[in-house]
């Protein structure tokens, strides 16, 4: 960029923070304008169910928050059949004592663009990603989603 090779580079502003760069930040991409994927900025742990001596290590890392945004995502993205290669953005928030979940699903040209969201208790987490994934499915979702599988 400083070379003047490209006109702009869109980067995790989180990561540009870590390495002291946040003077660079020109602008948050807000997520009206561009709906992370599902899962983005969220990390996993895996051990073994019997090795308690990790599981206490690592329990101090779990987020409860972050799992309840995680669990919703993940249910409207399995609920849509995604993978990797297919147009689904999901993204979900606490707004207080609600879960407000994002969902969109669309061709990869732009051409066709699906919005729906959903919000209710935290606790239903997984259902709430169902229903937001049934909305986008009764506006056409999964005739979109079955051509690019072709």
């Amino acid at each position: 960029l400083d070379a003047g090779e490209y006109d702009a580079i869109i980067l995790a502003a989180s990561g540009l923070k870590r390495l002291g760069l946040e003077s660079r930040i020109r602008q948050i991409i807000a997520t009206q304008l561009s709906l992370p994927a599902v899962g983005q900025g969220a990390l996993g742990l895996e051990c073994r169910t019997n090795d308690s001596a990790v599981l206490e290590l690592i329990a101090p890392l779990a987020d409860a928050k972050t799992e309840v945004c995680i669990r919703a995502e993940r249910a409207f993205n399995k609920t849509l059949h995604g993978g990797c290669q297919v147009p689904i953005a999901g993204f979900a928030v606490l707004d207080g004592e609600d879960l407000f979940l994002q969902g969109r699903v669309g061709k990869p040209d732009g051409s066709v663009l699906l919005k729906a969201e959903v919000r209710g208790m935290p606790e239903n987490a997984e259902v709430l990603g169902q229903q937001l994934a049934q909305a986008l499915l009764d506006q056409g979702a999964g005739p979109l989603l079955a051509a690019l599988y072709d």
